[in-house]
């Protein structure tokens, strides 16, 4: 799958700006990873469950993740942050 365009949700850019400077570096990387293969192994991407059903997450750095969902063939990234933005 190749993802066309990545959207940023408003919500997503103010949780970006509160991470800690090492993990906004990764995340800038596994970003990049994402655009070339949205479902690399290195990224762990899977569809949440429940209340968030139609929404997907990667793995940043170790609890950290981002929450986005597919327009295909766009992507919208939601938020950003360690698991509590599943809640």
């Amino acid at each position: 799958m190749v993802v066309r365009h990545i959207y940023y949700h408003p919500q997503f850019w103010k949780s970006f700006e509160r991470l800690p400077q090492d993990v906004r570096e990764k995340a800038k990387k596994r970003i990049n990873v994402f655009k070339e293969d949205p479902f690399s192994s290195s990224l762990d991407t899977h569809k949440l469950h429940g209340k968030l059903k139609e929404q997907w997450s990667f793995r940043v750095k170790g609890q950290w993740r981002v929450l986005f969902i597919f327009d295909n063939p766009d992507v919208i990234f939601l938020d950003i942050g360690p698991h509590h933005i599943y809640k």
